[in-house]
């Protein structure tokens, strides 16, 4: 992809919360499109990437084979760069309590 069709977020919009981040992810997955995604979940009381969203990410990364950058416990910025999506069966695991889908 080139640099000029990186989509940029931001994630303060609406409610502030974590739908925006796993909206971005199912559509740059299915686009093949890469986002940056700035402010996650600012309007929260624990701001930034909580451990459901790090798995979301990571999860559809590795269906995607994609790139990312900010992946991090309270990080308020992501870069997701996403190839194509490798159809196979998948399992992830959340040590949580949050939701992935929601």
């Amino acid at each position: 992809m080139k640099e000029e069709s990186l989509i940029e977020i931001d994630g303060s919009y609406g409610e502030g919360g974590g739908q925006i981040l796993r909206t971005s992810l199912a559509l740059s997955a299915i686009l093949r499109r890469p986002f940056i995604i700035h402010h996650i979940r600012s309007k929260r009381k624990n701001p930034g990437l909580q451990a459901q969203h790090l798995k979301a990410i990571e999860a559809v990364a590795q269906i995607t084979e994609a790139h990312t950058e900010g992946l991090r416990l309270g990080s308020q910025e992501v870069a997701f760069y996403p190839k194509k999506i490798i159809p196979k069966e998948y399992r992830f695991e959340i040590p949580t309590a949050g939701s992935l889908t929601l």
